[in-house]
């Protein structure tokens, strides 16, 4: 009797072989994710342990450098080790990257915080976040790393437009500021703060500077996916001019979303021009129907976002928005130069934090 073959005559596989081959799909596919995961953990481990030497090269060449007496001893000591590991180790440990890890014990000084960090960050986070100068800001975009697993390319573009200046929470006093980075990573705890921002940045558009409100929501919808990053994290697209009826009346909500971080609905209303008082009641009227015949058990109340091409800030801080869930901010189609920008930025922190400061009863802190 013939012994049954793998192939056939013409070199193909037989029946049988196809039958193997397809049953051991599902375990070659367990294989693989093992593998795949083994590769990724011990990457994660090499990246942490090269990470935290680097930080410990840094911390005790500036101890050696702050325990100098002579003037110039810092440059000499920096110049004399850089050449030593550079020939022994490589280029890795050339000058300009000892001092780069000096800086980075400097601007993390506590071992504990780095070694929390850089479970998730990789040692170019961290090359990116050392020039940032408030250290407020530095310590937000770190946490936001960590907690929405920002890529560098990411966090590089976060920090060029100024996500950090232009959020609600850094408009707040710095012991609020400092409160709410430090409950970042527990969970439940994300803020509408962390996620609101002034202005919104929607350049990637392409609008002209003469458009109507119809265009600007048909641009969105068009260029939905880059809208929803500029918006933050946890946003979903529900529905575009949503139609309620009250007293036989017909009204329509421009853009409707939720945010599942903090599990609400947000209603977008977008306005040409600056603002006006009269969009409060509007955007009342359209949170409180949502909240009556939308809201699911255990969300919190709908809140809305009033987008506009500029600000009246006495009648916004009079009417107390906040208290009603609304948030004004400015959007520009136009991105102007970078100088400009930050100066802008800039200058409405300051704005704001004064008068934040000239409250009555208003924390100094």
């Amino acid at each position: 009797m013939n012994k049954p073959n793998s192939t056939n005559r013409g070199g193909a596989p037989s029946a049988v072989a196809r039958k193997g081959a397809a049953s051991s799909e599902p375990l070659l596919a367990e294989l693989r994710q093992l593998i795949e995961q083994a590769r990724q953990s011990a990457a994660a481990a090499v990246n942490a342990g090269l990470t935290l030497m680097y930080w410990r090269i840094g911390q005790r060449i500036r101890t050696e450098v702050l325990g100098g007496q002579r003037a110039g001893y810092g440059e000499e000591i920096v110049a004399s080790l850089s050449r030593q590991l550079a020939a022994d180790y490589g280029r890795g440990f050339e000058e300009k990257n000892l001092r780069r890890m000096m800086q980075f014990a400097e601007v993390f000084p506590s071992e504990e915080i780095v070694v929390s960090l850089i479970r998730q960050l990789s040692w170019t986070h961290f090359l990116v976040l050392l020039p940032v100068r408030d250290a407020l800001a530095r310590d937000f975009y770190a946490q936001m790393c960590q907690l929405e697993a920002w890529s560098v390319r990411t966090l590089r573009e976060r920090v060029n437009s100024l996500l950090y200046e232009r959020t609600a929470l850094s408009h707040r006093p710095e012991a609020a500021i400092r409160q709410e980075l430090g409950g970042l990573n527990r969970p439940h705890l994300t803020e509408a703060a962390v996620l609101l921002k002034d202005p919104y940045v929607l350049d990637f558009l392409g609008l002209q500077d003469r458009h109507l409100e119809k265009d600007l929501e048909d641009a969105i919808l068009r260029e939905l996916e880059a809208f929803l990053l500029e918006l933050g994290a946890g946003f979903s697209f529900v529905a575009r001019q949503r139609r309620i009826q009250l007293d036989g009346d017909d009204f329509y909500i421009d853009l409707l979303f939720y945010n599942r971080k903090l599990r609400r609905l947000v209603v977008i209303e977008l306005k040409l021009g600056e603002f006006r008082a009269e969009y409060k009641g509007q955007m009342e009227l359209y949170l409180r129907w949502l909240a009556r015949h939308d809201q699911e058990p255990g969300d919190a109340p709908p809140m809305g976002i009033i987008l506009c091409t500029g600000k009246k800030q006495e009648q916004i801080e009079l009417l107390e928005l906040d208290k009603s869930g609304i948030h004004v901010a400015e959007y520009l189609t136009v991105l102007p130069p970078r100088e400009v920008f930050e100066r802008k930025i800039h200058e409405a922190l300051q704005s704001a934090r004064a008068r934040l400061q000239s409250r009555p009863g208003a924390s100094t802190d």
